[in-house]
């Protein structure tokens, strides 16, 4: 039998939570219905109550009945007591029903918990842009059709058949003891062939690889992962949405991004992978004061813009302090002829001036090792360092810890 979290707010959905509380217990299952209203009493009694939500964070709220700042305390709460309640084992699942308020709540607290933690919303927001609430976890978002006000025939087998999904999520079973160590990779269109190439031999060395697009997402979507502390290896080698992020370009993955490393301690390989590049949409949709910057159409709906020599210094900076913050060994590998395919030379972003500020920075900044490889990015040669340095990483770490042990 496992527990499942029902979270809502009980002062306004109280007896829906109860319905979905007792469909779980129904099902074979024990539910812990947790209250997360911010104004009302609760209509039914709850496990846990919102003062203990609240007090996990050592938060509490406002003297003024201001909904808005209300929920935005309970949101900031949530997340510290359901990682709690997981890390000790005490939770299986988590479920709940919401509208605006409640589903920001819910999904604050839903994304704090790891890849794989089975998580259920109910939601009358599910069938719009639910990015904002999903981030980069695993958050199943189920429309709730009607409003979640009452309990009528349609609400009621929404509901039941939510409350079954979430049990059967907590029953489903996965044999993980034959996996491989898991590492993981940025790649872009101008990064493949290294990633691919450096891919391969990793594999063959016994580890299972995960490619992520840096797009943005997707350098999120891996952070999220690396943090989850499931990865034994990491293959930043396409760095590129830190440009991205230094411009105000498209594909930023926000201030964080390489954050995870550090925090997770994990062994890591960086590159400079398409730093030279940040990315637009389509060429008439590129802010006017940009005009008279060195542009290339990679398809219609993308137009690349070349980092100039001010701004790889920046990002070159950016790069060697992040790498510097991560306490498990860290290499950065230089490619010195071209960090991307078209940064070589003859192609429309070879600027050598650019990519001398970006290594020099980098050289200046990093207390980590620096190797250069006079190759293009995308070289079997530089594939290859690439994989056979972040195998060197793992290998110092895990024989740091078993000495520490």
């Amino acid at each position: 039998m496992a527990t499942i979290a029902v979270i809502g707010t009980l002062d306004s959905k109280g007896h829906e939570h109860a319905f979905v509380a007792e469909e779980i217990r129904r099902l074979g299952h024990q539910p812990l219905l947790i209250d997360t209203g911010t104004l009302g009493t609760p209509q039914v009694q709850p496990d846990h109550t919102r003062d203990q939500v609240l007090a996990a964070a050592s938060l509490a709220f406002p003297e003024a009945e201001d909904r808005g700042q209300r929920v935005g305390v309970m949101a900031a709460a949530l997340p510290v007591y359901l990682q709690q309640l997981a890390e000790q084992g005490e939770i299986d699942g988590v479920i709940s029903l919401g509208g605006g308020g409640g589903t920001a709540i819910a999904t604050a607290g839903m994304r704090a918990l790891p890849i794989g933690f089975p998580k259920v919303m109910v939601s009358t927001l599910a069938s719009g842009n639910t990015a904002h609430y999903v981030g980069t976890k695993d958050i199943v978002m189920m429309p709730s059709i009607v409003d979640v006000a009452g309990l009528n025939r349609i609400s009621r087998m929404i509901f039941a058949r939510a409350a079954g999904a979430i049990c059967g999520m907590v029953e489903t079973r996965l044999d993980l003891s034959e996996t491989k160590p898991l590492i993981v990779a940025s790649m872009f269109g101008n990064t493949t062939d290294l990633v691919n190439m450096a891919k391969a031999h990793l594999e063959e060395e016994g580890y299972e690889v995960l490619v992520f697009h840096a797009t943005g997402t997707g350098g999120k979507t891996m952070e999220s992962l690396i943090e989850s502390g499931m990865v034994t290896g990491i293959l930043d080698l396409t760095t590129t949405e830190w440009a991205d992020e230094l411009v105000g370009a498209t594909l930023s993955a926000g201030p964080d991004r390489m954050n995870a490393m550090s925090k997770a301690k994990v062994p890591t390989v960086v590159a400079p992978g398409c730093l030279d590049m940040a990315n637009y949409g389509e060429r008439e949709t590129v802010p006017q004061e940009l005009a008279g910057r060195n542009f290339y159409i990679h398809n219609p709906q993308v137009t690349l813009m070349r980092t100039n020599a001010e701004e790889c210094a920046q990002l070159g900076k950016i790069i060697a302090e992040k790498s510097n913050a991560n306490e498990a060994p860290v290499s950065i590998l230089i490619p010195t002829k071209a960090i991307s395919i078209i940064s070589a030379e003859g192609q429309p972003f070879y600027d050598p001036a650019a990519d001398e500020a970006l290594f020099s920075a980098i050289r200046e900044h990093a207390r980590v090792e620096v190797c250069e490889l006079e190759e293009e990015i995308n070289s079997a040669v530089f594939a290859k360092a690439c994989a056979d340095k972040l195998l060197e990483l793992i290998k110092s770490a895990q024989s740091g810890n078993n000495q520490k042990s």
